[in-house]
């Protein structure tokens, strides 16, 4: 396996473009399925998860026809054809490697009245079921049966709109409903749904495809369900996690980026946690500044919370950042809870973290020290970069498949602004 090889102690200097978002860009991709048209989206990240998709709606029949560099964030996109779809099986080899291809289950079941679909797999970062994409199906009318490991779900007649309200905010079962209610019979309302900025933006394609959506951005979102959409072109929103974590590799470093294409408001909880820790955030016409205002960064409390809250894709970046910083802080986890997987791991590099069950206590410490760490999923391995690129001598991270997930040429990126980073090929 690949890993990186990072020495620190650089302050990083100078602009990264941001990428599209690739929890946006997941569910955008799955909305091909919904129909005949051809659905082109702009800003497509170049991500091992999006190679996942892509090679995931493939094998059910979509034609994928790319445009612009086949790296470049700022240029890429894909046109992405259903209209002739082979299969409605979406199969273990594939499912398994990325939690988010459940997503494709409400677009067949919606379009197609079946759909045979793997229980998924991803991180391991704790239990993320999919009871409330199988309970919100069965609302609007679909048979749902699981067996060996998978989802069979049918509604020969289709769907039709019903009232559904989430017990606990769930972005992917907000998007699968959202997309399947589009072509459902009658007028569905989601109730709790989810409020992020993808999901946002994934209404807003459906719109364009000739979806009846109100309520976007709220938590109660209203769809009058349509015989059939048509193909749009769309844009893919910035990445507001990769956004979040170059503000703390700034931070961290104490140096100054400009994040070009990068959303304040799409990180608002972040800001305002960080310009309580001394982190100064400056408009510009591309983008934002960031920096430390006075040369340290200060320790801050931190909970995890559905948006707008502190995002918990965040988390791990956050705690690597008060690692250094002066004083303590209490990072809250209540979203997943087994994502403190980075605590030993940042601990082997001097930090000084204690875990009270889904809370962890940092006391900053002067600085961290290089060490061989273990990436554990896709933000812990991100966190133990930006340790990396704070700390005195080398540090390499092992298993940073994870990190190909999230995160568009990071080492492109980095380097540009002053880091020192290297990926060895594995074995």
């Amino acid at each position: 396996m690949d890993k990186l090889r990072i020495r620190g102690g650089a302050p990083l200097n100078g602009s990264i473009r941001i990428s599209g978002a690739k929890n946006a860009a997941l569910p955008l991709m799955a909305a091909c399925l919904l129909t005949e048209g051809t659905l082109t989206l702009d800003n497509l990240p170049h991500l091992a998860d999006i190679t996942t998709m892509a090679n995931l709606l493939a094998q059910h029949g979509v034609d994928m026809v790319y445009e612009g560099g086949a790296t470049s964030c700022a240029q890429r996109a894909v046109n992405l054809t259903a209209t002739t779809i082979t299969s409605t099986e979406a199969p273990y080899d594939l499912v398994r490697k990325m939690r988010a291809s459940v997503l494709v289950l409400g677009p067949l079941v919606a379009r197609f009245g079946q759909a045979k679909v793997s229980l998924p797999g991803g991180c391991a970062i704790g239990t993320r079921p999919v009871d409330l994409h199988i309970k919100g199906l069965q609302a609007m009318g679909a048979k749902i049966e699981l067996e060996a490991g998978y989802i069979h779900a049918s509604a020969p007649e289709g769907l039709r709109g019903a009232e559904f309200v989430f017990p606990q905010v769930s972005v992917g079962a907000t998007e699968n409903l959202l997309m399947a209610a589009c072509l459902a019979k009658g007028e569905t309302v989601l109730i709790n749904a989810a409020r992020e900025p993808e999901i946002t933006d994934l209404a807003h394609c459906l719109v364009a495809m000739g979806a009846e959506i109100s309520g976007i951005g709220t938590d109660r979102l209203h769809i009058v369900g349509k015989p059939s959409l048509h193909g749009a072109r769309h844009r893919i929103v910035s990445d507001r996690i990769e956004t979040g974590t170059y503000v703390m590799a700034a931070a961290i470093t104490g140096g100054e980026l400009e994040l070009v294409g990068g959303e304040l408001e799409h990180i608002q909880a972040v800001a305002t946690a960080l310009t309580g820790a001394e982190v100064v955030f400056t408009p510009t016409d591309t983008g934002f500044k960031v920096r430390r205002a006075n040369g340290e960064v200060l320790g801050v409390d931190v909970m995890t919370e559905p948006f707008p809250g502190f995002p918990t894709d965040l988390q791990a970046q956050m705690m690597a950042l008060m690692c250094t910083a002066k004083g303590a802080s209490m990072i809250t986890e209540t979203i997943f809870e087994n994502r403190f997987m980075h605590v030993p791991e940042l601990a082997r590099m001097g930090a000084n973290i204690t875990v009270h069950g889904s809370s962890a206590l940092v006391r900053g410490v002067p600085r961290l020290t290089g060490a061989p760490v273990m990436a554990t999923d896709l933000r812990a391995s991100v966190s133990l970069v930006l340790a990396g690129l704070a700390a005195q001598g080398e540090t390499t991270v092992n298993r940073i498949y994870h990190l190909d997930r999230g995160y568009e040429r990071i080492e492109d990126k980095l380097n540009a602004c002053g880091a020192q980073m290297e990926r060895l090929k594995g074995d």
